[in-house]
């Protein structure tokens, strides 16, 4: 058995298309000024959790399967009386992805998840907010190949954020084309 490590196939193409592609593009006079993909954060509330404490399990375990890792219970930082809500209440599922994990999660998500959606023209390019994030909305959380569809009791939606140390929206907006997420209105070069 070789002793060759694995590297996912987006960090590969990373390293070997996007960042040559960036240089180009914007100039940079070093490798470092190129932004990068530095985590994905998936997040969900759970709809329903203070009422039924095994809502929140099921998000959990959904979420550490999409993601491929141990994901947690989110917990309600106050009080609110109207929605019944008391501090330290498990709410949601959250999960941070760093290194490979985050390259195979984003090959998943643009190769097999995003084509799954009904009707999908591509992601809106407009929900970068200003220092180079962005945000993705995730309707139902059956897109995802590791869900099976039988055991779903409830569809419920996801959103996930890719930060980058893109300084804006437009170097984010290009390190993310080049990276394979298909935009709707890809800007022609």
């Amino acid at each position: 058995m070789s002793t060759a490590t694995y590297t996912p196939r987006l960090q590969k193409k990373y390293h070997d298309d996007v960042i040559p592609a960036l240089m180009k593009k914007f100039e940079y006079k070093s490798i470092m000024e190129v932004p990068k993909l530095s985590k994905i954060c998936l997040n969900r509330g759970v709809n329903g959790a203070v009422a039924d404490k095994k809502l929140v399990d099921i998000a959990v375990e959904e979420m550490t399967m999409i993601a491929g890792q141990k994901a947690v219970a989110t917990m309600s930082k106050k009080d609110i009386s109207n929605f019944k809500l008391r501090k330290n209440m498990p709410i949601g599922a959250r999960v941070t992805l760093r290194g490979a994990k985050m390259y195979e999660f984003l090959d998943r998500l643009v190769a097999s998840a995003l084509p799954r959606v009904r009707d999908f023209k591509g992601v809106n390019e407009k929900s970068f907010d200003g220092r180079g994030n962005y945000t993705l909305g995730i309707t139902e959380q059956i897109i995802f190949p590791e869900i099976d569809i039988d055991k779903v009791n409830k569809i419920t939606g996801l959103d996930i954020t890719f930060v980058t140390t893109a300084k804006n929206n437009e170097e984010a907006y290009e390190l993310l084309k080049e990276m394979g997420m298909p935009f709707k209105n890809a800007k022609k070069d």
